[in-house]
């Protein structure tokens, strides 16, 4: 026991001393920086705020940072040459589940605006659902660069349940890259059974293929 705890003290002084040999080589960096340097630093990174101001106002101009309905198929094709990344419902008026998901990518559509978020009524739009190959209702299509990259169908990807979070949507809609996220990608946001259930791209590739889906969910 005393020679465990030798190693696990051993342990513990090796990497506090990494730590600190880090700080101090970034400390000396800052110190060696004189005022010419500091004032690069400063414009550099006014330049990326301006940037990125920039293209926030230029995402705006294309719709993003709202969740909007397209009314027509054409209307859909042009979104897809504008935005690179676009996340969009595709559902029907009278389905239930198809309020729930609007009622988080209302809310994501504000705070992902490198995004556009819009959704797609299935019975006005019939030859895009049948290209897009959408078989069961609610059905996210996750189009990056123009190409589907991933689909979310039903809620089997979100625990099987009603009740998600909108951070359990974030990340899954986040998986193919079409929003940023700043949290973990391999773990969903949750704890528990439910988690173990999520098993990314398994179960909506079965669902896409017709052989299995959320009982509550309903065929298109």
């Amino acid at each position: 026991m005393a020679s465990l705890e030798r190693v696990i003290q051993q342990n513990v002084l090796e990497v506090t001393k990494k730590v600190e040999d880090h700080l101090d080589a970034e400390l000396e960096k800052l110190e060696k920086l004189d005022s010419d340097d500091l004032d690069k630093l400063r414009e550099k990174r006014l330049q990326e705020m301006k940037r990125y101001a920039q293209q926030q106002q230029e995402w705006l101009a294309m719709g993003h940072g709202e969740y909007t309905e397209i009314p027509e198929e054409k209307e859909f094709f042009e979104i897809t040459k504008k935005s690179k990344d676009i996340v969009c419902h595709f559902y029907k008026n009278d389905s239930p589940r198809c309020k729930i998901v609007d009622h988080h990518l209302k809310i994501l559509s504000k705070s992902h605006l490198e995004a556009r978020f819009c959704k797609i009524d299935v019975e006005r739009c019939p030859f895009l659902t049948e290209r897009l190959r959408i078989k069961v209702i609610p059905t996210i299509a996750l189009i990056k660069d123009s190409k589907t990259k991933d689909y979310v169908v039903g809620f089997t990807d979100l625990g099987n349940c009603d009740d998600f979070s909108t951070e359990m949507m974030e990340w899954r809609i986040a998986q193919p890259g079409v929003i940023k996220y700043n949290g973990n990608l391999l773990e969903p946001p949750v704890q528990g059974k439910k988690s173990n259930k999520l098993l990314f791209g398994v179960a909506a590739k079965k669902t896409i293929r017709g052989k299995e889906s959320d009982s509550d969910d309903e065929d298109y």
